[in-house]
């Protein structure tokens, strides 16, 4: 796969596009043939189980990350350049990426459901089901998001009270740096690129939902969203100067130092780059693939906490 095909799927991965949450019902009283659960994804799919899923796979490692803070284990988990938040989990068979699945894998692990994202693997859906595998699809564009798809989980793997008790601590998280907001908030442009390829992230996206909450103002927000990728907009030279961000902050799924160099060098192109604050006090730099580059899963709180540092470094 070129540079440029792996750049539409990352982009696909973090521009995945939630419907209304997701949502289970629960029968305790099954009568044999009967679901025990029904579940209501992220892509507004009903998907019932007659029987409580066990052998579980996941395509990301944002669901990866949940289901073992969840207190779960999976039978497969994607491929991952980024070490995993769970050690254990390491240890699990690799089935691909969420961009290719390795069907032949899966099929000879025999899940009884396999958490994708929406709507990067809604094609898999048919191969996913023919195999006799349930699918059920999340997305993480925002915090709400991402405690959705815990809320959610953990009704799958029946730790409720575990979901809860993350999602409490994501929302105290939150709330207290909604108490440290000030009105100066630091000037951010967010960009998710690969070599020679850049677009900025809109408040839509899940960065662009962390900056605002960590206390930062995304000069981007009035950005004419792109039609296939509506969480991005085009880079825009003269906006962007005149705008005059604090920050320039970058996103990569890979390779961060290539990808930096190539930024740099598309800035030299524009001696106009150089008249912004960002540049002049070299506040351009790649964030932590594993925390910005896809789902960070329960980790969303340590995003949150590296972008909140970050903008406090800029205002001194």
């Amino acid at each position: 796969m070129n540079k440029a095909s792996l750049f539409i799927c990352a982009l696909l991965l973090l521009a995945a596009a939630g419907c209304d949450g997701g949502s289970m019902q629960v029968s305790l009283d099954a009568r044999p043939g009967d679901a025990v659960l029904t579940v209501t994804d992220f892509a507004g799919r009903q998907v019932a189980f007659r029987e409580w899923p066990n052998n579980i796979i996941a395509l990301t490692n944002g669901e990866t990350d949940i289901i073992y803070a969840l207190g779960g284990q999976l039978v497969g988990r994607p491929s991952s350049s980024t070490p995993l938040a769970d050690s254990s989990a390491e240890q699990v068979t690799q089935i691909g990426s969420i961009h290719e699945v390795d069907l032949e894998q899966i099929t000879l692990l025999r899940p009884d459901v396999v958490l994708g994202s929406d709507p990067m693997n809604t094609k898999d859906i048919p191969v996913l089901e023919g195999i006799g595998s349930k699918v059920i699809l999340t997305s993480a564009n925002s915090v709400d998001e991402i405690k959705r798809q815990i809320t959610l989980f953990g009704q799958l793997l029946r730790k409720e009270e575990r979901a809860a008790a993350i999602n409490k601590q994501i929302e105290a998280e939150v709330m207290e740096y909604s108490k440290l907001a000030v009105a100066d908030k630091p000037r951010a442009l967010l960009i998710y690129g690969a070599p020679g390829t850049f677009m900025a992230a809109l408040p839509n996206s899940l960065s662009g939902n962390i900056l605002e909450l960590a206390g930062g103002f995304n000069i981007a927000a009035d950005y004419p969203r792109l039609q296939s990728y509506p969480q991005y907009a085009q880079m825009n030279t003269e906006r962007i100067v005149e705008a005059n961000p604090q920050a320039v902050f970058i996103m990569t799924h890979g390779k961060p130092e290539e990808v930096k160099q190539s930024f740099v060098k598309e800035m030299q192109t524009n001696p106009a780059w150089n008249n912004i604050d960002a540049v002049k006090q070299n506040k351009v730099e790649v964030l932590p693939s594993d925390l910005f580059g896809t789902n960070p899963g329960t980790r969303i709180v340590d995003a949150l906490a590296f972008m909140h540092d970050k903008l406090a470094a800029v205002r001194h």
